[in-house]
């Protein structure tokens, strides 16, 4: 999918280039078919003093194996993860946060995701597999609407 409709996700934490409080890292379709963004660890995420939360680690990852995923043509939630944090991202850190897909069937993807210090060669940090469920787009679209309606 070479044409991703990115207004799909303005108010996505990770990705949404219209909500306030987040991130707004834009991931891109890199040459190899990995989804690729990078991050400036910023003092604002950490947990411990200079270091950046786990639970951030793994929202970049989550979100890297959802482009991934949606690169390689297919919209998905997440099903299952598993994360391993290898060292710490510190403030101050570039983190390469890259994901690929694994495996497909027509109902479900594998997908894995790493963060690395600096480069796509630096020091592992963290990584994660996952299942991830394949949806129709046009379905998630209408539950949005339904729930903006009953507010």
């Amino acid at each position: 999918m070479s044409d991703v409709e990115t207004s799909t996700f303005l108010g996505c934490y990770v990705c949404g280039t219209d909500n306030v409080a987040g991130l707004r890292i834009p991931f891109r379709n890199d040459p190899d078919g990995r989804s690729r963004a990078e991050y400036v660890a910023r003092q604002e995420h950490a947990g411990w003093p200079g270091i950046i939360h786990g639970g951030l680690l793994f929202t970049l990852m989550d979100e890297a194996v959802a482009w991934a995923c949606t690169f390689s043509g297919s919209r998905s939630v997440t099903a299952r993860a598993e994360a391993r944090f290898r060292s710490p991202a510190r403030v101050g850190m570039t983190l390469v946060i890259t994901g690929r897909v694994t495996f497909s069937t027509p109902r479900a993807m594998r997908a894995r995701a790493e963060i690395r210090n600096g480069s796509d060669t630096g020091d592992l940090i963290a990584e994660l597999d996952a299942m991830m469920a394949i949806i129709n787009p046009e379905r998630v679209k209408a539950e949005a609407r339904r729930g903006e309606e009953s507010q």
